[in-house]
């Protein structure tokens, strides 16, 4: 049985082909595209008007020399939101839920805020290794430990976003199984259950959609710090 909760993460496999390849690719078919008429129906209407909040509010704490990442990390919001609302439909599979996936975008794109700081501002992003007035003797001990936590940004990212969405779908299936089994038993207990359930499902949704916001936010501001 315990098994069996944690297949719902294993990559789909068919005749031998893994397909996550194409749970990865198929989602941007949902998204309509944009046209160069005048107006446009209230669908991409709609995408466009949060599309340019969403890009609008991410700029904000960033300088011009940051906007360049505008459409990646826009891109990124959605690409990390659309995985997740899937992943919340039966007979689905997350691709964001395997960690693999998760550090492949975390690390890239980390280093790249890295190297940009370093190229750009050297002293800068060498002077956030050592804080101002940092007394002598514990200026190695600081550097060390500035340094360990530079490192640990990317994983932190990966596996925040892997932990969340991996714990709601097993607290969502963990849940639903006390149901089927409740309902001949304790047909009242199930219902609660059942209602318990109906209200993590919608925790999940706003989690599924805020784990996407806070992985691009915290891109946003390591990149802050090094434009």
């Amino acid at each position: 049985m315990m098994l069996s909760f944690f297949d719902q993460f294993m990559s789909p496999t068919y005749m031998g082909i893994s397909l996550i390849t194409l749970a990865l690719t198929l989602p941007w078919i949902l998204y309509p595209t944009p046209t160069s008429r005048w107006l446009n129906n209230r669908i991409l209407t709609l995408q466009s008007w949060f599309v340019g909040r969403f890009t609008q509010q991410l700029l904000l704490p960033l300088n011009v020399g940051g906007h360049k990442w505008a459409v990646m990390l826009t891109s990124l919001m959605l690409f990390l939101l659309t995985m997740n609302l899937l992943g919340l439909l039966p007979y689905t599979f997350t691709p964001t839920t395997q960690l693999s996936l998760n550090m492949g975008f975390a690390v890239p794109l980390w280093l790249a805020t890295v190297i940009i700081g370093m190229r750009n501002q050297p002293t800068v992003a060498l002077g956030h290794l050592l804080p101002e007035g940092t007394p002598v003797p514990l200026i190695p001990v600081l550097i060390i430990i500035e340094t360990i936590s530079l490192f640990i940004r990317p994983l932190a990212l990966g596996v925040r976003l892997t932990a969340n969405l991996t714990a709601g779908h097993l607290l969502i299936q963990l849940i639903a199984t006390a149901v089927f089994v409740l309902m001949p038993m304790m047909p009242t207990v199930a219902i609660l259950t059942a209602v318990v359930l109906f209200l993590l499902t919608l925790l999940e949704v706003a989690v599924a959609m805020i784990q996407a916001y806070v992985f691009v936010l915290l891109l946003s501001l390591y990149l802050q710090e090094n434009v």
